[in-house]
C-alpha cells in the first residue's frame, strides 16, 4: 500500500492542488469564449489573451525564484491563490464594464499571481516528501491534474452554455477557495530559511542552467516545444467552434476526452522510467507528440483533433512525471526556487510567443494553415533532446556531478578554481 495514501499533509496538499486544476480547467475554455461570445473578439486578440496571462513569467519569473529561495513558500501560496480567486470572481461583476481591454488586465494579473504560487509550490513540494517518496508525489500529483483538467474542460463549455461564460469564470475562483482551505490544513510547517539576500541571487540562477548540460538541454527542449504547443492551443477553441462548427459544450467535451491522454501519460512516465529515465523522456517528448499532426485534420472530422491532442497530452504529462523527479533529485533544495525560475522564465516565457504567432498565423493565414505550422512545431521540439547526450544514456543522472561532464558540479569547481 502507497505510504502517501496515509500522509495527510500531502493528502490535503494533493486534494487542494487537484480542485485547483479542474477551476483552472474551466476557466480555459470559458475564458476564450467570454471573449468570443460576448466581445466578439478576433482570432488574434484570443491568441493576446492567452499571451496575457503567461506574460508575467517573463516580466518577474527570475526575481521570484530569487525570492521564493527566501521565504517560506506555503503563505506565499495562501496570498497568490486569494488575488487569483478575488481576480477572477470580478470578471462576472463588471457586466456591461467589461472589455476585451479589461479582460486582458486580469490575465496579467491571474498570471502574475501564478508565477509566484507555481514557484513556491515547485519549491515547496520537496520539503513535503521525503526523497523517496518523489516519484510517486510526482505521479499522483501529474495523473491527478489530467483528470481535473479532463473534468473542467468538459464542464466549462457546459457550464458556459447553462450560466454564461463570465459567470463560469466563478467556478476557477471557488476552486482557489478551496485549494487557500486545504493548505491552511497542512500541519507541516517548513524550516525558516537562512539564505541571505543576495545581489546575484538571479545571475547564480542562470549559471546553475548555462553550466550544466542536463538543466540547460531540458531548458531549451521545454522552450522550443512550449512555443509550438501554445502557438495551436491558442486558437484551438476558435478553429473547432469556426471551423468544426461545434458548440461550446462540445468543444469543452471533445477538449477534455483528448486531456484524458494525461491520466494515461502520468502511469506511463513513472513505470517507463524502469526501462530508463532517458529513454522514457525521449518516447514521451518525441515519439507520442508526432501524433500532434492530425490536429489540423480536425475541420474535417472531430476525430482526428481527438486522435492528435491525446498523444500529445500522454507525452506531455509522461515527460512532465520523469523531469520533475529529475530536477528534485539533482537539484539541492537550497537552489530550487532559483532553477524553478530561471527554467520557467526561458520555458513559459515562450508560451506567450507561441500564443501571438498562433494568433497572428490564424489571423493572416487562416486557421488550419496556421494549425499546420504550429503542431509540426511540436515533435520537431524533440529533436533538440535527439542532439543532447540523453540520446546516449539509459537513465538522466541523480545527482549532480554524474552522467558527463558539464554538470552543476563541475561548473561549481570551475568558478572556485
Amino acid at each position: 500500500m502507497s505510504l502517501l495514501r496515509t500522509h495527510r499533509d500531502f493528502r490535503l496538499f494533493w486534494f487542494g492542488e487537484t480542485i485547483n486544476r479542474f477551476g483552472s480547467a474551466t476557466s480555459t475554455v470559458a475564458l476564450p469564449l467570454v471573449a468570443i461570445s460576448m466581445l466578439d473578439a478576433t482570432t488574434f486578440e484570443i491568441g493576446l489573451l492567452t499571451a496575457a496571462s503567461w506574460a508575467p513569467w517573463l516580466l518577474i519569473g527570475l526575481p521570484t525564484g530569487a525570492w521564493i529561495d527566501r521565504v517560506r513558500r506555503r503563505p506565499v501560496m495562501l496570498a497568490s491563490s486569494a488575488a487569483s480567486g478575488l481576480l477572477l470572481a470580478a470578471v462576472p461583476l463588471a457586466g456591461d464594464l467589461l472589455t476585451i481591454q479589461l479582460l486582458l488586465v486580469v490575465a496579467v494579473l491571474v498570471g502574475a499571481a501564478s508565477v509566484v504560487f507555481q514557484t513556491a509550490y515547485t519549491a515547496y513540494l520537496p520539503t513535503l516528501l521525503a526523497a523517496p517518496d518523489h516519484a510517486e508525489g510526482n505521479a499522483k500529483l501529474h495523473g491527478s491534474a489530467s483528470a481535473a483538467q479532463i473534468a473542467g474542460l468538459g464542464c466549462g463549455g457546459l457550464l458556459v452554455q447553462l450560466i454564461g461564460a463570465a459567470n463560469a469564470l466563478l467556478v476557477d475562483a471557488a476552486s482557489f477557495l478551496a485549494a487557500l482551505l486545504c493548505l491552511v490544513a497542512i500541519r507541516f510547517r517548513e524550516r525558516r530559511t537562512h539564505t541571505p539576500r543576495q545581489a546575484g541571487a538571479i545571475r547564480e540562477g542562470i549559471r546553475l542552467v548555462a553550466h550544466d548540460v542536463w538543466l540547460r538541454t531540458l531548458t531549451i527542449f521545454g522552450a522550443v516545444s512550449n512555443l509550438a504547443l501554445m502557438g495551436y492551443q491558442a486558437i484551438v477553441v476558435v478553429f473547432l467552434v469556426r471551423e468544426a462548427g461545434l458548440t461550446a459544450g462540445a468543444v469543452g467535451g471533445l477538449i477534455a476526452a483528448a486531456s484524458s491522454g494525461g491520466i494515461l501519460g502520468a502511469f506511463v512516465g513513472r513505470h517507463a522510467m524502469r526501462f530508463g529515465t532517458a529513454r522514457a523522456l525521449l518516447l514521451c517528448e518525441l515519439g507520442l507528440p508526432t501524433l500532434a499532426l492530425l490536429i489540423p485534420l480536425g475541420g474535417a472530422s472531430p476525430w482526428f483533433y481527438l486522435v492528435g491532442a491525446f498523444g500529445v497530452s500522454l507525452g506531455v504529462v509522461g515527460g512532465n512525471v520523469v523531469k520533475a523527479t529529475f530536477l528534485q533529485s539533482y537539484c539541492p533544495p537550497e537552489l530550487f526556487g532559483r532553477l524553478t525560475a530561471t527554467t520557467a522564465f526561458v520555458n513559459y516565457g515562450t508560451i506567450p510567443l507561441g500564443a501571438l504567432l498562433g494568433g497572428t498565423l490564424g489571423q493572416t493565414l487562416g486557421l488550419t494553415p496556421a494549425l499546420w505550422i504550429t503542431t509540426a512545431g511540436v515533435p520537431l521540439a524533440g529533436l533538440v533532446l535527439l542532439a543532447s547526450p540523453i540520446r546516449r544514456h539509459r537513465d538522466l543522472p541523480t545527482h549532480q556531478g554524474a552522467g558527463v561532464p558539464g554538470t552543476m558540479a563541475a561548473s561549481r569547481r570551475d568558478r572556485t578554481a
